[in-house]
């Protein structure tokens, strides 16, 4: 494809004439650049477009055009599929007609594609052919379209209608801000949708809606990183001016179901910074098992009344909404206080929970031990705690415990309602003998290379090899080149001494040798042993 100018003649007197050629990626670009360069030259072409990341090339004359353009077409569904399966019946077309020839051995095309299919990043942007579709796609039950360039729901429902089996259907990363039209809303419902994966496709309140009553048998929705600021399952069309500007809820509570099937719910990187706003998600969906509102700018859990849209919360409790909630995702919200996790504590089927990267545990200065006991203790029915296996009864009792004796010293008007609770259990306890049994963190060694010996102070926290790395200067070597062995000076004046022990592994800290003040360590070289070998061989 040198140029267009030297296309067949009968092309120019049929008007528009499209010529398909499906390559691979890289050859669209190659040939696409070559295109234009050989166009340019012969003042044929006056315009490119092409879009990155494409897999159907299509070249596009207009009849009595002085400028031609060199379009690339997104592909449909059926496009995509049939460039990554091949299409039945299809045959080679004759080298002579190609503009480019490229031999690529043809694979068997297959009569239907997998029930689990994946078209990710193909710049789909519709359905295609209605029955050729519903052909090659009749078994399908899992579809993966994500990051592709879908932007009207009407595409996104001729697929689902040509795909009748599809249990399981991601869309993630295709802009669908576009309203779902009356007309579309009326189509058949989906009865066999249970999964659907909506991250960052910025849909609207009103469509997850229309969706949510199109989809009856739909158990599993992912909303999340669409930048959401407010929650509202109305069905209707909301003014700007009804979200407070202070606590950023709406000024619309809806508390009747919106779906009953729905158990799962993915809400994560969205803006809702109040609880009243997510717990209407607890009420939209009554039984909601699973909740992931991980990376949302929540401050407290408690629905706090507002001054400014006067907001009286009806004396609701955090836990009210969520009456069959029994995974709970918080990790890096902005939940500061303990009393956050005396709120976790009310709910009343809650079993796993994520509380990873909240500001309370920078605030908070503890080992991250220490917090986990003091966790589990006021947790008293979360079975696991930010991941990992159940949490064990020994743990537990060890957890409440330690709670007991960590407050036993604060005042107490310090000590949370869980402290008397565990009291009555385990009763008063007598307070731990604080003992230290971390080593010694500097100490004196002497170091000795060759007939020079100096004593220095070393930090038993270093590393074998970071200590090679500050004894070159004194060895006079590099530390690559360097052995080093350690001396108890207690095993030395004991007999039979057994020799030095040398420092082999160079990631080791100095304490596991247990190192104290008085030890030595002798520097020796690779290099010295690796001549003397040299000249006894």
């Amino acid at each position: 494809m040198d140029s267009f100018k030297e296309r067949p003649k009968e092309e120019e007197e049929g008007g528009y004439i499209t010529q398909k050629n499906i390559y691979n990626l890289q050859c669209v670009w190659r040939i696409a650049w070559k295109s234009l360069q050989g166009a340019t030259e012969n003042n044929t072409c006056e315009q490119l477009i092409f879009e990155p990341k494409v897999f159907v090339y299509e070249s596009v004359y207009e009849k009595g055009a002085q400028g031609k353009k060199v379009q690339i077409k997104m592909p449909s569904l059926l496009e995509a599929l049939e460039r990554k399966y091949g299409a039945k019946g299809e045959v080679n077309p004759p080298i002579d007609d190609m503009p480019v020839a490229i031999f690529v051995p043809k694979r068997s095309p297959r009569l239907s594609v997998p029930t689990l299919l994946v078209l990710n990043d193909c710049d789909i942007d519709c359905a295609g052919d209605a029955c050729a579709l519903a052909d090659k796609c009749a078994d399908v039950v899992e579809l993966d379209l994500a990051n592709n360039k879908l932007t009207e729901w009407e595409h996104v429902f001729a697929i689902l209608e040509q795909t009748p089996r599809v249990r399981f259907l991601n869309l993630s990363f295709n802009r669908l801000s576009a309203q779902i039209q009356a007309a579309q809303a009326l189509q058949p419902r989906w009865d066999s949708l249970s999964h659907l994966i909506l991250n960052s496709t910025y849909v609207r309140w009103p469509s997850v809606h229309d969706l949510l009553k199109a989809l009856p048998a739909l158990e599993e929705l992912h909303l999340s990183l669409n930048e959401y600021t407010y929650v509202d399952l109305t069905g209707q069309e909301i003014d700007k001016n009804d979200q407070c500007g202070s606590c950023s809820r709406l000024n619309v509570d809806v508390t009747e179901p919106v779906h009953e099937q729905l158990k799962k719910l993915h809400f994560s990187g969205n803006h809702v910074s109040s609880w009243r706003e997510i717990s209407k998600l607890g009420y939209a969906f009554p039984n909601l098992e699973t909740l992931l509102v991980n990376d949302c700018p929540i401050t407290t859990l408690e629905p706090d009344p507002c001054e400014k849209c006067g907001d009286n919360n009806g004396n609701k409790k955090s836990h009210d909404a969520f009456p069959h909630l029994r995974f709970l995702n918080l990790n890096n919200t902005g939940l500061a206080t303990w009393d956050e996790v005396d709120r976790l504590a009310q709910f009343p089927a809650l079993k796993s929970l994520r509380v990873q990267g909240w500001p309370l545990w920078e605030r908070f200065e503890s080992t991250e031990h220490e917090r986990r006991l003091l966790l589990v203790a006021r947790l008293p029915h979360i079975k696991t705690l930010n991941g990992g296996g159940a949490v064990p009864i020994e743990e537990r009792d060890a957890a409440e415990r330690a709670f007991i004796r960590y407050y036993m010293e604060k005042a107490e008007a310090d000590r949370p309602d869980r402290y008397w609770e565990l009291v009555g259990v385990h009763g008063k306890l007598d307070p731990l003998v604080s003992v230290d049994l971390r080593p010694e963190k500097r100490v004196q060694i002497t170091f000795t290379c060759g007939d020079v010996s100096e004593v220095r102070t070393v930090d038993v926290y270093r590393t074998v090899s970071d200590l090679k790395t500050r004894l070159e200067r004194l060895a006079g070597f590099p530390a690559s080149k360097m052995r080093l062995f350690y001396v108890d000076q207690e095993l030395r004046d004991t007999q039979p001494f057994q020799g030095p022990e040398e420092m082999r592994f160079p990631t080791k800290r100095l304490y596991s040798y247990n190192i104290r003040s008085g030890d030595e360590i002798i520097i020796d070289s690779k290099l010295k042993h690796s001549v003397s070998a040299n000249a006894t061989a």
